[in-house]
């Protein structure tokens, strides 16, 4: 725990994180070794093991509808039934600074977020998201 960093409502906080300069959780899980260094909203999110969110990138937890928050893959809609719901990231997620992670937001292992993006919907393993919302696929190492 670093430098004024709040936490309220639940927080399971894993093995080895940083909670940083300015941080702020609301109703997470961050499994171990996961890193939201500095400047970081995170609201009803899951962070898997090795997460690295960049300087000011958030999860965004409530639509500026009020509606309740669908997770959007293609064509397949998942209704969650809450009204707040943030992201989920996979294992060594790696989120670019200054990102919004949409309502309903799920990242896929091992995949990367550029900088200053606007994420919505599912994004696969393994895959970049472009600033643009384009995709390219990472080959993973095996």
């Amino acid at each position: 725990m670093r430098h004024c960093a709040f936490i309220r409502g639940s927080a399971l906080v894993g093995e080895d994180c940083v909670v940083g300069n300015s941080v702020e959780l609301k109703n997470v899980i961050l499994f171990d070794h996961v890193e939201v260094p500095h400047f970081n909203y995170v609201g009803d999110s899951i962070l898997g093991y090795y997460a690295h969110m960049g300087a000011g990138s958030v999860t965004s937890n409530v639509k500026s509808d009020r509606h309740l928050v669908s997770v959007h893959d293609g064509d397949t809609h998942i209704e969650t039934g809450l009204k707040k719901f943030g992201a989920m990231l996979g294992d060594h997620v790696e989120v670019g600074c200054n990102s919004v992670l949409n309502p309903g937001t799920v990242i896929g292992r091992e995949s990367r977020v550029y900088p200053t993006s606007c994420v919505r919907g599912v994004v696969p393993d393994h895959t970049i998201w472009h600033d643009d919302g384009h995709t390219t696929k990472i080959i993973p190492n095996v």
